[in-house]
This record gives C-alpha cells, sequence and structure tokens, in this order.
C-alpha cells in the first residue's frame, strides 16, 4: 500500500543526484565549487538560504514542539527567528557581499575573517575552520537523524540504514556539482518545503472540523495557548517559564549573524543590488514556513491527541504521523510520497551546504592555508570531495540513536555558531577598531561555552525549587591591561551571552554570562575558565 510513497521519494532523490551530474561538467575551479562563480541569482540566494537554514527542523523539530507544549516555545522560537532572518538580509548580507570581494576576494567564511583582520599567521582562519567543522558536524547529524526517523516511521524500514543511504545521496550530489548544484537543489527544495507544509496543513484542518475546532481543542488543553506558559505533556497541566526562557527563544534569531551556509550564500549573489529583491523573497517564504509549521503542531494536537507513537522525542514525527494518516488510495499516496519528500529536502538543503561549507574549510584553510600553499586546484578539489565523506561518516556516527533529538541537536549547532562566529561578523563589518585579538578572544570564549555545556552545565540542577522562574548569572570577567572602551559584541546562545570588547591598541575584554534555567540555581566558572586559558594561550602566540 505504500509503495507509491516510496516510488515518490525515490524519485526525488534520483533527481537531485541528477543536478549534480550536470553541475559536476560546469565546475572547474575551487571558486566555482565553494562560491558558484559569485553568479546566483537572487531567486536561488533567496531560496537557498533559507532551505539550508531550516533543516528537518522546520517540518519535524518545531512542529513536534508545538504538538508537545503549544505555542510559548514554538512561537517564541518563530519569532525569534523571523526577526533574525530580517535583521540579517538587512544589515549583513549586502555589507558582506562587498567585504568578501574586497577582502582578497575571500570564498570562506574564515578566509573573510583572516584577510579582514591581516591574519598572517592564519590563527583565526584556523580556529574557524575547526570550529565550522566540530559544529557542522554535529548540524548534518541531525539531518541524517531525521532521514533515519522518516524512513522508520512511514515503512517500518532500518532506522541506521535508511540514514546511511540518505547519507549516500548526500554526499553524491553534493561533491560532484559543489556550491552549483546545492544551490540549484536548495531552490527546487525550498518550493517543495512549502508545497508540503502547506497543503498538509490544509488538510489537516479540514480534518479537524475546521479552524474553530482547533482553536478550542487548544484552549482546552492548560496552557497550550498561553505566551507566558507552556504545556507540560506529562503532568497535563502548565509551566510558568517566566521571561528568561522567552527571550532565549526569541535569541534564536541572533544566531543567524554567525551561519556560516547562509553567509556564504550572501557572498555568492551575482550584484549586490540584488539582495533587496532576495530579502523580500526569502521573508515571505520564512513568514509563511515557520507560521505554517507550528500551526501544523496545533492541528496535529486536535486531530491525534494521546498518541503512545507520537509521545517523548516522538513528538517530532507529527508531520509524518499527519501525512501517512491523511492521505489515502493509490493517487493520494503518490502525493504523500512527494509531501514526505519535503523532510528529505529539508534535510538535505542543509545538510549538502554543511558538508561543502565545512569540506572548503578543510582545504582551503586547513590544508592549503597551513600546510600546502602552492597546492593546486584539482588537488584542492580532491580534498574536499574526501572531507565531504569524512563528515559524512561522522555525522552518521553520532546520528545511530534513533531516539536522538533533531531539535536537541540543531539547539546545540545553532548555539556554537552564535556564539563564535555572530559577534564577530557584526563587528567585522560595522567596527573598523575591533582587532585580531579581541576576535580570537571572542570566537574562543563563544564556541567552547556553546560546546561544553551540554555535557556539563546543562545536566547538572542543584535547586529543590521547581516551580519558580530563578535564573542565575555566571559572570567572569578577563582583562590583559586596561585601556578605553571601545567596542561589544553580544551573541545569544544555549541561552547564553558572550562578550568582548576590544581595540585597536592593547585593551581585551571578554565577558561570559550564562542564563541557567529555572531549578539550576548556580554559579560555575569553569567552562569559562578553560575558554579564558586557551585565550592566554591564543594572545601568547600572536
Amino acid at each position: 500500500m505504500k509503495l507509491p510513497i516510496l516510488i515518490a521519494m525515490v524519485l526525488y532523490m534520483a533527481m537531485v543526484i541528477w543536478i549534480g551530474v550536470i553541475y559536476s561538467k560546469k565546475t572547474k575551479t575551487s571558486e566555482d565549487y565553494f562560491l558558484g562563480g559569485r553568479g546566483l541569482g537572487p531567486w536561488v540566494t533567496a531560496m537557498s538560504a533559507e532551505a539550508s537554514d531550516m533543516s528537518s527542523w522546520l517540518l519535524m523539530g518545531l512542529p513536534g514542539l508545538a504538538y508537545a507544549t503549544g505555542f510559548s516555545q514554538a512561537g517564541w522560537t518563530a519569532i525569534g527567528l523571523i526577526l533574525g532572518t530580517y535583521l540579517n538580509w538587512k544589515i549583513v548580507a549586502k555589507r558582506l557581499r562587498h567585504y568578501t570581494e574586497v577582502a582578497d576576494n575571500a570564498i570562506t567564511v574564515p578566509d573573510f575573517f583572516s584577510n579582514r583582520f591581516k591574519d598572517d599567521k592564519k590563527i583565526l582562519s584556523s580556529i574557524s575552520a575547526i570550529m565550522i567543522l566540530i559544529f557542522f558536524t554535529v548540524y548534518t547529524a541531525s539531518g541524517f537523524a531525521a532521514c533515519g526517523t522518516l524512513f522508520n516511521s512511514v515503512f517500518g524500514l532500518n532506522y541506521q540504514k535508511s540514514m546511511i543511504v540518505c547519507a549516500i545521496v548526500i554526499v553524491l550530489y553534493t561533491s560532484m556539482g559543489g556550491f552549483l548544484a546545492a544551490s540549484t537543489t536548495d531552490l527546487i527544495q525550498g518550493l517543495l518545503m512549502s508545497f508540503a507544509i502547506v497543503i498538509v496543513l490544509i488538510v489537516g484542518v479540514v480534518n479537524a472540523g475546521g479552524v474553530a475546532n482547533v482553536i478550542a481543542h487548544g484552549q482546552a488543553i492548560e496552557g497550550f495557548f498561553d505566551v507566558m506558559k507552556y504545556h507540560d505533556p506529562a503532568t497535563g497541566g502548565a509551566v510558568s517559564q517566566g521571561v528568561i526562557p522567552i527571550l532565549s527563544g526569541l535569541a534564536w534569531g541572533l544566531g543567524y549573524f554567525g551561519m556560516p551556509h547562509i553567509l556564504v550564500r550572501f557572498m555568492a549573489i551575482r550584484d549586490p543590488q540584488e539582495v533587496k529583491k532576495s530579502r523580500n523573497i526569502a521573508m515571505i517564504w520564512v513568514l509563511i514556513s515557520l507560521s505554517v509549521a507550528v500551526c501544523i503542531g496545533f492541528t496535529g494536537a486536535a486531530l491525534y491527541p494521546n498518541v503512545a507513537e507520537l509521545a517523548g522525542n516522538g513528538n517530532q514525527r507529527i508531520f509524518i504521523y499527519m501525512t501517512t494518516h491523511l492521505f489515502k488510495g493509490l493517487i493520494p499516496l503518490f502525493m504523500a510520497g512527494v509531501i514526505l519528500s519535503g523532510i528529505l529536502a529539508a534535510t538535505m538543503s542543509t545538510s549538502d551546504s554543511q558538508l561543502l561549507i565545512a569540506s572548503s574549510c578543510v582545504s582551503k584553510n586547513l590544508f592549503q592555508g597551513l600546510f600546502k600553499k602552492e597546492m593546486s586546484e584539482e588537488k584542492v578539489l580532491l580534498v574536499s570531495r574526501i572531507t565531504t565523506i569524512v563528515i559524512a561518516l561522522i555525522g552518521v556516527f553520532i546520528a545511530m540513536d534513533e531516539n536522538s533529538s533533531v531539535f536537541g541537536l540543531v539547539e546545540n549547532a545553532w548555539a556554537g555558531f552564535g556564539g563564535a562566529f555572530g559577534p564577530l561578523t557584526l563587528f567585522a563589518l560595522f567596527w573598523k577598531r575591533t582587532n585580531l585579538k579581541g576576535a580570537i578572544a571572542g570566537m574562543l570564549s563563544g564556541g567552547i561555552i556553546a560546546l561544553v555545556w551540554p555535557f556539563t552545565l546543562a545536566k547538572l540542577n542543584v535547586s529543590n525549587n521547581t516551580s519558580s522562574a530563578s535564573s542565575a548569572i555566571s559572570l567572569i570577567v578577563y582583562t590583559l591591561y586596561h585601556n578605553k572602551f571601545c567596542s561589544i559584541i553580544c551573541s545569544t546562545s544555549v541561552p547564553s551571552i558572550n562578550v568582548f570588547i576590544s581595540s585597536n591598541t592593547s585593551s581585551h575584554l571578554s565577558i561570559s554570562l550564562i542564563f541557567i534555567y529555572p531549578s539550576q540555581i548556580f554559579i560555575n566558572v569553569s567552562i569559562t575558565l578553560v575558554s579564558l586559558f586557551l585565550i592566554r594561550i591564543s594572545f601568547a602566540t600572536l
């Protein structure tokens, strides 16, 4: 009965491989492979940027969160992402496109940082490349996990084997066609994602008895539509989350300033004057997609309450569950296959960009930048393709646990880029007195806090007061020299705020503010001390 679904999804995967083959013939140089020769039009730029941004989280993580807890957590996150998307396009895109070309024609984000701060020893570009490798590997794992979950839920196929097959497809068309193949498929995938979520929402609302019934069901669930509380499925009650968690949800949008797979789209647009048109296209897509994704969670809660299969991390399967239960018959089942291909599209559109950028960092910024400075274009491309395969293998290993949370994996990687790259991108573009030492300090402290957080502070719970919305702040100030206040850089992640202050002389101040959720009232300095130790080492080498 589910053969039509499988046929539709197999045809989709064959199509993206075919696109990779076509563009493999047009990719001659490393600039073509990594940046498409800076020749993207406004539609491809906009759609590839947003499709590569949202990933499977749009169709699984966000609807699942809304299904389980209601508006507050999912809604504030979506609002934050909408605001962050607009600000990124408005204040970063055009300036970055111009600046990267002026800065010795930088074709990777680490190249831009290195050229901007005249990093002759390649310290900053190397740190940037390592950060990208770490966080993109985790991010890629979340996409692979979504693929495995999709095929396991729909067809009952082995999670691990399904994930591996999807990883192979992604690696094939990405390594063959490079940036142009990734961007072209992202355009198609972005349109497919939009079609999929809109159709599922419409059919779902109709089957639920209309919008009024969906709203009535949500109102009957305690805390479901509350803006300051969220529904707790475990207790059936509402939990007050206070201001800090809401700000943390909104702060997801600040991470956009540090997302390499989005920034590289800004760098690749054909003409800086076309940024405004791309921004309008991107904002329409983001507004529709995020709003519909949250509403799918609400509709799913009305249609399928108290389904054991959707309990716990199973809530992220609500989109899959709705699709397979709402579409019946031969033609509707084929349509369901097309719709479920939207999850593949969401995953592939992000994973291809991440693999491509990570491979560019290894080949251009680590291998060629540090060891083989005279490496030929052919060898650069070969190292990039080998790196793509290696990163995919590591991502598959990380995602082997079929109970891994897509939302959680994305959250960790998002925090890493937001803390490490977001502040630096803004001040590299807008504050001329930001210097190399300050850049290294901020990147290390932001990245390390995000990297170590999930394995240390996030697991601690030393408060017995579970009903309060208390928070604690860990504040560590590190100064090398006292001088005038010159610049301040702030990014929010995990949720934390990383601030560094630097000047064009010798003033360096690094501050880490860590907001702890309720029931975690303590001050812990270990992460920051490690960060500051590494910062001191980096300064000693300059």
